[in-house]
């Protein structure tokens, strides 16, 4: 897809997200949606990607330099 502009159906197939739960993420404003004529919904692929790598988890590698970087800067 070299849209940048989807529409809902083109979104749940980028996103790989059902109809059903992305209505109710526009619904509860979980996500950036536009409505131009005001029924017709359509997303910005960066507004989608920026959905999709929220809420990131640590790996386990992660926590454990973050744990040694912060003992070693507090450590006097």
């Amino acid at each position: 897809m070299d849209k940048n502009v989807l529409t809902m159906d083109e979104a749940c197939a980028y996103a790989g997200i059902s109809k059903s739960t992305m209505y109710k993420l526009t619904m509860n404003r979980k996500i950036r949606h536009f409505k131009p004529s005001g029924r017709r919904i359509y997303f910005r692929k960066e507004d989608l990607e920026e959905y999709l790598t929220s809420n990131s988890v640590m790996t386990i590698d992660s926590i454990k330099e973050d744990v040694e970087h912060n003992y070693k800067s507090k450590k006097v």
